[in-house]
């Protein structure tokens, strides 16, 4: 059966061509729910597909979203909710009783109802996690103990583990006579007495094998382990770079405690990359759901570090104003130099803050990499250097400045080239997210090297004499 086969037969008229919502669909369902119409509101939202459904309240106005949820609350499950933008949900789940939301938490798996419970207010949460079974309760909670962003946190605890010493028929049984296992797995975990994981085997291997063969002659012994407290992105990176499915999760001690698997590994791969390129910007989590005042606050703290930059390179060019004053084509020039360097400075830090995050660029091949854009710098710069000399002696017919504006150029871009490499590798091995504060020095650096490296050339070829 396909994929398309197993999801809820849709209205073409709901979705467009790219799978998403239509915007008169998305209309009908808020003019239904204001209208108090519930039951036009539930019948347009039923046959969508959980992500769809999250998906609506995504683009259904914030003062709405409450009056929707109570007209489609019996199509409000966890699939719903696990989907959710982090922002929308938490809104929903602020007008929800604890009861509901133990009872939403209940029907995911641990990493799920993590991500929902986790980011409630401390007696909320309590109040939820007192309305849970004991079990569930036990296994949130110690989810809950481990570093935000960990292996922990994103783990699951529903898996299926067995001893060396089963056979494939025993395994069999044991699958189909526990009504309480997991039913989304992809592989078996075969343990040891002391519950550490010693193999795994494929559930195609336990489908396609002889029930009198031992689970230890089929298993695959090499695997690859995940601690508890690794940080998701590298957690992410393991599975990229080994291209797992799922992979076991063990304490410090090395007993198994969860399970991590691809589809969990595909949101962090997306949040963050987006994460890291917002951060380069500045512009926070960049969710156009997150609240205003939040966004207001993000961005004007980096706008103010920026207004600082700015006001360090301002004072370069006034230390020339003298110069400026005397050859006014200075002060029409000079923005270029400085701008191409901070496009060619950005450039180069892009590549490397990704280098950094996917683990290309480390320590043993970092000088490589700065020979490799300090070349790249100089070639970039000696071609921008003839192609903005020429442009300005055909345009103002003066040599001096062609050859000083030529000579600022390439200075420039070899300070944006090296400043890209050098600023983020300087602050990851600082133990500071490249991502965060490297535009800011590298644009700096690139200002003041543009201004200064092109006033200083013209002062001493004497252009404002």
């Amino acid at each position: 059966m396909s994929e398309t086969e197993l999801l809820p037969e849709i209205d073409a008229t709901q979705l467009d061509e790219d799978d998403r919502l239509k915007p008169e669909f998305v209309r009908a369902v808020i003019d239904a729910v204001q209208a108090g119409d519930a039951e036009t509101a539930r019948s347009l939202v039923e046959p969508l597909h959980p992500a769809d459904i999250a998906d609506l309240f995504e683009l259904t106005p914030a003062d709405c979203r409450a009056a929707l949820a109570s007209a489609i609350t019996d199509l409000l499950d966890g699939d719903v909710f696990a989907e959710m933008n982090d922002y929308v949900r938490e809104d929903l789940i602020d007008s929800l009783s604890a009861t509901q939301v133990a009872d939403i938490a209940s029907e995911l798996d641990t990493d799920d109802a993590v991500a929902i419970i986790e980011d409630m207010e401390p007696a909320d949460q309590r109040e939820v996690l007192r309305a849970l079974d004991p079990d569930d309760r036990a296994a949130i909670e110690e989810a809950l103990s481990y570093p935000e962003e960990s292996a922990g946190r994103l783990m699951q605890r529903e898996l299926i583990a067995v001893p060396e010493h089963w056979t494939v028929g025993d395994t069999l049984d044991y699958l189909r006579t526990h009504d309480a296992l997991t039913t989304d797995f992809w592989e078996i975990f075969v343990v040891d007495p002391a519950h550490k994981p010693i193999g795994t085997v494929a559930l195609s291997w336990i489908l396609r094998t002889p029930r009198g063969i031992g689970i230890g002659d089929v298993m695959q012994r090499e695997q690859t382990l995940i601690p508890v407290d690794m940080d998701q992105e590298e957690v992410a990176l393991r599975f990229q770079k080994y291209a797992l499915i799922s992979a076991a999760v063990v304490d410090p001690g090395g007993r198994l405690v969860g399970m991590i698997t691809v589809d969990d590994i595909v949101h962090i791969i997306s949040e963050e990359a987006g994460e890291d390129i917002l951060r380069l910007s500045g512009a926070g989590d960049g969710d156009i759901n997150e609240p205003i005042l939040l966004t207001v606050r993000t961005r004007i703290t980096w706008l103010v570090v920026n207004l600082g930059t700015a006001m360090l390179a301002a004072s370069v060019v006034g230390a020339f104003q003298g110069e400026i004053a005397r050859f006014a084509l200075l002060a029409v020039l000079m923005p270029i130099v400085s701008g191409m360097g901070g496009n060619a400075g950005t450039q180069t830090l892009a590549v490397v803050v990704r280098a950094l995050a996917t683990n290309q660029l480390t320590s043993s091949n970092t000088a490589r990499m700065i020979l490799r854009e300090f070349r790249i710098a100089a070639a970039n710069g000696a071609m921008l250097g003839v192609l903005v000399g020429s442009g300005t002696y055909l345009a103002f017919g003066n040599i001096g400045l062609a050859i000083v504006i030529a000579m600022a150029m390439i200075i420039n871009n070899l300070v944006a080239g090296l400043a890209g490499v050098l600023v983020p590798v300087s602050l990851e091995r600082a133990g500071v997210d490249p991502a965060v504060s490297s535009a800011v020095f590298v644009t700096t650096m690139t200002d003041v090297m543009g201004f200064l490296s092109f006033l200083g050339l013209a002062t001493l070829w004497g252009l404002g004499g």
